[in-house]
């Protein structure tokens, strides 16, 4: 299939961010040798590396935002937008991280997003992001509606790890592409569903949940997964991850899983209700 490019975005090369939260990100300058994006277009491609730090999530929700008015185009974006992505400070890179996944959840790989920007050293960066889930693919020609909002922030939710340690994860959702991508063979190898995530981070107020598997709980915290499972702070309570606020156990707020591909189908939000734009994630 011939690649579309859509003339739009972004990324430098992050080394490491050290975040007011201590985590730490990858190196994406890296990011092939370590295999952080191992997905392709299969049931097994959806079992994808996640290592979005929690401070490019949790600083810039709010200028995410202005990229969803418009296309993925240059010459679409707000100004505000535009301006963060062409920050060659530290904030621009971390906002560059953020749009970098955004990119490989909301295009197929049929798509693109370019983008040119220049460092503090007056170096020209000539950047191409390729799309990789498809979860809101026609963002390429036109703003991002309101289910494509939900299904790329839970995307973003589910790969972001506290650590910046990239961990090899299933997701699933009952909502296309993901419905159907999931196949028996991947179930198998991917056993341990962790939980599920939600939230809308293109809102005025930009928000992410997650829940938990009480089943897998020691599980996803022995793989560095603590977005989901939780990180126990020192009276032993469950502390949220950055942004993502843990609302509960995934049995209380969403019910059982779907049998055939073992993923919730909908979730109850505390503060909003009901919302079937829910993506599970599960670990070897």
């Amino acid at each position: 299939m011939k690649t579309r490019d859509v003339l739009g975005c972004v990324c430098v090369l992050l080394a490491s961010l050290a975040s007011v939260t201590g985590c730490i990100a990858p190196d994406l300058s890296t990011a092939a040798d370590q295999g952080e994006e191992e997905i392709d277009s299969s049931a097994e491609a959806l079992a994808s590396g996640n290592a979005l730090s929690l401070n490019a999530l949790s600083l810039n929700a709010l200028s995410l935002n202005a990229l969803s008015l418009n296309a993925l185009s240059l010459n679409a974006l707000r100004t505000e937008a535009l301006d963060a992505l062409q920050d060659p400070g530290e904030e621009g890179a971390l906002f560059r991280q953020l749009v970098k996944y955004t990119v490989s959840c909301a295009l197929d790989e049929s798509q693109s997003f370019r983008f040119a920007w220049t460092d503090a050293a007056g170096s020209a960066h000539q950047e191409v992001y390729r799309g990789q889930l498809g979860l809101a693919d026609s963002w390429g020609d036109g703003p991002l509606d309101a289910a494509g909002k939900q299904m790329v922030s839970a995307c973003l939710a589910a790969r972001t790890n506290r650590y910046g340690v990239s961990v090899l994860i299933s997701m699933r959702s009952h909502q296309d592409p993901l419905r159907h991508e999931v196949e028996r063979d991947e179930r198998a190898a991917y056993p341990h569903v962790e939980g599920a995530f939600w939230g809308d981070l293109f809102a005025r107020t930009p928000y992410l949940r997650a829940c938990y598997n009480e089943a897998s709980v020691e599980w996803a915290r022995a793989a560095q997964r603590d977005c989901a499972a939780g990180q126990l702070d020192e009276a032993g309570e469950i502390a949220s991850c950055g942004m993502i606020e843990i609302v509960g156990s995934c049995q209380d707020l969403c019910g059982r899983l779907h049998p055939p591909g073992q993923y919730y189908k909908d979730c109850r939000d505390p503060e909003s209700g009901k919302t079937r734009f829910v993506v599970t994630t599960a670990l070897r």
